[in-house]
């Protein structure tokens, strides 16, 4: 017998493209069954009214070094990342990739073995892996540690085709001075999402990487190429070609809102500017420093460092991006939500995440009119909420 219909009324229901009112989300197990007008709900089913607000997706980031203390590079282990998007998902994060950040051959093989055995396993958040790396220009390297940097060599182009055909969903930033076009057409073929960062590349770079198949940049404006008047560089090209989306960390200390703010108007579609986290171990804990390749990273008013001032990841959950961008980058609760839900849900392909249209997981957030979160399902279950 399946399990009964739970409508949740009250609300206003953002379902990831339209905001309804007077209306009831039905969730049947894990499962979305639909939205209804609030006068519709089935009989049988099993009212749950909630006070205002908003219900939305759950969050979906594809970027998340670390959270709950740890980081992933430390530990490229199912468990860890079993802790890391358990601390995301208490913060409104029911979906994440966990990502690597350059380190050795053997780290890069590990993770993806671990988030192979952490998707077979279901573990709740897990929707694949973003590789950070290594094949980056050292020019370009930010936090990353320059001599684990590296071009892209046949056994990488192997193993990483492999993982493709074998994970639900694989993002890879590189930069064009570390990978051929071939390279990132083979790539592509396997399924491999190709996002370009940490590069000096050229407008013409770009639109070549773009030709093979690339299709996004990875946190926009930060360890690229500028936007230049003579060269547009990866900024420019990440604005004006359509094919690329752009993931952005908006916590007010990577990019300044004005930028930010230039960079949203000016995009040209169909792709799009995503919100990312870019969190560290920090997130979901009181760690006041942590280590990233030998080197210690610190903590103080919302900035990571390095010992030399260099931005070191981010310090901020996705939810709190959100409201950030509400509140600062002249976006509505709407337009912000969809940068963290449908926007990077469907760039990576996970067409049951993002969204609250009939059959998509019951990944749902209870938003106060302040955009903090109330309460949350994860597959239909209640989060434990920080």
């Amino acid at each position: 017998m399946p399990p009964p219909i739970t409508a949740l009324v009250g609300p206003d229901i953002f379902d990831g493209d339209t905001t309804h009112h007077g209306a009831a989300l039905l969730i049947r197990g894990e499962r979305v069954e639909g939205i209804v007008p609030a006068g519709s709900i089935p009989r049988g089913a099993l009212v749950q009214a909630l006070g205002g607000g908003l219900l939305a997706p759950g969050l979906v980031d594809l970027q998340v070094n670390g959270g709950g203390g740890l980081l992933l590079n430390d530990d490229p282990a199912p468990a860890a990342m079993a802790r890391i998007a358990a601390a995301h998902a208490r913060l409104g994060t029911t979906t994440i990739l966990p990502t690597l950040i350059t380190d050795t051959p053997e780290h890069s093989a590990a993770a993806i073995a671990a988030a192979q055995k952490a998707v077979d396993q279901g573990v709740p958040g897990i929707a694949g892996l973003h590789l950070e790396g290594p094949h980056l220009s050292v020019l370009r390297k930010g936090a990353h540690d320059g001599a684990l940097i590296r071009p892209m060599t046949g056994a990488d182009l192997d193993l990483l085709t492999a993982a493709a055909r074998r994970l639900p969903a694989l993002m890879m930033t590189l930069a064009v001075e570390s990978a051929t076009p071939d390279q990132i057409a083979r790539l592509t073929a396997a399924g491999v999402v190709i996002s370009l960062g940490h590069s000096e590349a050229s407008y013409d770079q770009v639109q070549a990487a773009v030709r093979a198949g690339a299709r996004s940049a990875t946190h926009l404006f930060n360890a690229m190429s500028p936007l230049g008047n003579r060269e547009p560089g990866l900024v420019g090209a990440a604005l004006e070609m359509g094919e690329l989306s752009a993931g952005l960390i908006a916590d007010g200390f990577h990019v300044h809102p004005a930028a930010m703010r230039v960079a949203l108007r000016a995009k040209r579609g169909p792709g799009a500017i995503y919100l990312v986290s870019d969190a560290m171990a920090t997130i979901g804990s009181e760690l006041t420093s942590f280590r990233l390749n030998g080197r210690p990273v610190f903590r103080d008013k919302g900035r990571l460092t390095l010992a030399d001032g260099t931005l070191a990841g981010a310090d901020i959950d996705l939810l709190s991006a959100v409201r950030f961008a509400a509140a600062h980058l002249d976006q509505t609760p709407a337009e912000a939500l969809a940068r963290a839900t449908r926007i990077p849900a469907r760039l990576m392909g996970l067409s049951d995440r993002g969204h609250l249209a009939n059959g998509a997981r019951a990944d749902i957030l209870h938003l106060g009119d302040d955009l903090r979160l109330r309460a949350g399902w994860q597959g239909g279950q209640p989060l434990v909420t920080a």
